[in-house]
Parts: C-alpha cells; sequence; structure tokens
C-alpha cells in the first residue's frame, strides 16, 4: 500500500544503529543474514554517514559514529528460518557469541551474537 508519509516498501518503524564501522556492519548483515544493501552515503573521509539495508520485510538504519554522535550499543531481535544455522555462520564470520541457541519458556529457539561494531543480535525461530 503506497502511503504518502514514507518511502513505498519502508515499514513505519526502522532500527538506527550508531555503530564503530558501519562497512563491517553492512558487511555482517548482508554476509550473515543476506540482507540488501538499499543506500549507502560517505563523507569525504569515507565515514558511513548513513546507510539502509533491507532485511526481509525490514530496514535498518545506519551510520558510523562522529563526535557528537558516538556508537552505543543496541539489541536487535531478527526472526530466522534457521536459528542454529544463522548462529554459526554469525560465528563463523567473526561475531562473538552471547548466547547459545536455546529453547526456553516461549514458541523460540533463540541465540545471541555481538558483531564487531558493537551491536548484540538476537537470533530467533520459532519452533513451536
Amino acid at each position: 500500500m503506497a502511503s504518502e508519509y514514507k518511502p513505498d516498501n519502508y515499514p513505519t518503524m526502522s532500527p538506527y544503529l550508531v555503530v564503530d564501522g558501519a562497512d563491517r556492519t553492512i558487511q555482517f548483515l548482508t554476509d550473515v543474514f543476506l540482507a540488501t544493501e538499499l543506500r549507502r552515503f560517505c563523507n569525504p573521509q569515507g565515514q558511513v554517514i548513513h546507510a539502509e539495508v533491507r532485511l526481509d520485510d525490514g530496514v535498518i538504519m545506519l551510520g558510523d559514529q562522529v563526535e557528537d554522535w558516538p556508537a552505543r550499543p543496541a539489541h536487535v531481535h531478527i526472526y530466522v528460518p534457521d536459528v542454529d544455522a544463522t548462529y554459526q555462520k554469525a560465528l563463523e564470520w567473526g561475531a562473538t557469541s552471547v548466547q547459545a541457541p536455546t529453547k526456553k519458556d516461549d514458541d523460540d529457539k533463540r541465540g545471541g551474537v555481538s558483531d564487531p561494531g558493537g551491536t548484540t543480535w538476537w537470533i530467533a525461530t520459532k519452533v513451536e
């Protein structure tokens, strides 16, 4: 459905990450989660001032930290078809384990990894 107040095919809400190393974060998202880079704007020094990647039906916006906008830790939850395979792929890419995929008291099996830019990604698959 077309909207006058937002771009077509964009969700109403998108996380915006300020990270240490936006290039690496974008590469992590494309390699591990098969995200598609939508656009990227860099300053003359090559820092990413704004980028967007599509991941399934969502858009993640991000940029490099700068003096007035330091990197901030963030947590993002993503549903994937196979939590175990995605978790392993993230570790092979160089992410750090936060929690191995585990089934707890809800319908999901969930694990977590931290990427080099400082974002923790909670990866889940509905199993019940």
